[in-house]
C-alpha cells in the first residue's frame, strides 16, 4: 500500500477515511488561499482593475507596499532618537511595517499560488529578481532601524559519508 493513499494531491490534506470529502486544509494551505484572493481582490480593485493575465512584478510591489500600512512591526527612521536600538526605553512615532519574515513568508506562498492557479515559472511575477531586491532592502533597512541583524544561515557543507551534520531547523536561503 502507497502512503500516500487517503491524501488530496490538490490540497495535500488528508481526507477522513471512507469520505468523499477533504479534511479540513492545513495552515499553509489556507493561509496561501487567503493571501492569494486578497491579491486577486487587491488587482480587481485597482482602477483600471488590473486581469492576472497583465500582473507583473510592479503590482506585487505595490501590493506588498499597500499591506504595510496594516504591520505591527515598528521600524525606526533615520532621524528618530531609538534608530538602531533593539529595545526602545520609550514610544516614538516612528511607522509600524509589515515585518521583512512576513513578507518573505508571504511571497513564497503567493509564489506558489500563482503556479496553482496555472501560471507558468517563466510568467510568475512573484519570483521576480525585483521582488528578491526589494525583499532585500526592507530586510536590511529594517535590520539597521531596529539594531537587529538578520544572519544568513549557513549553507551546509558535503561532508563524507558517516559523519552527520547537526541542524536546528531547516535552512533557508534568501
Amino acid at each position: 500500500m502507497s502512503s500516500e493513499r487517503g491524501k488530496d494531491p490538490v490540497e495535500g490534506s488528508s481526507r477522513s477515511p471512507g469520505s468523499d470529502s477533504p479534511a479540513t486544509p492545513s495552515r499553509y494551505e489556507s493561509q496561501k488561499r487567503r493571501d492569494w484572493n486578497a491579491f486577486i481582490q487587491y488587482l480587481k480593485n485597482q482602477r483600471p482593475p488590473v486581469p492576472l493575465s497583465q500582473c507583473n512584478y510592479t503590482h506585487v510591489l505595490e501590493f506588498l507596499r499597500y499591506l504595510d500600512q496594516f504591520g505591527k512591526t515598528k521600524v525606526h527612521i533615520q532621524g528618530c532618537i531609538f534608530y538602531g536600538q533593539p529595545e526602545p526605553p520609550a514610544p516614538c512615532t516612528c511607522p509600524l511595517r509589515q515585518a521583512w519574515g512576513s513578507l518573505d513568508a508571504l511571497i513564497g506562498r503567493l509564489r506558489a499560488a500563482y503556479e496553482e492557479n496555472g501560471g507558468t515559472p517563466e510568467t510568475n511575477p512573484f519570483a521576480s529578481g525585483a521582488i528578491r531586491v526589494y525583499l532585500r532592502e526592507v530586510r536590511d533597512c529594517q535590520s539597521k532601524a531596529r539594531g537587529i541583524p538578520y544572519k544568513k544561515k549557513k549553507k551546509p557543507t558535503n561532508q563524507t559519508k558517516g559523519t552527520e551534520e547537526s541542524s536546528s531547523g531547516p535552512v533557508h536561503f534568501s
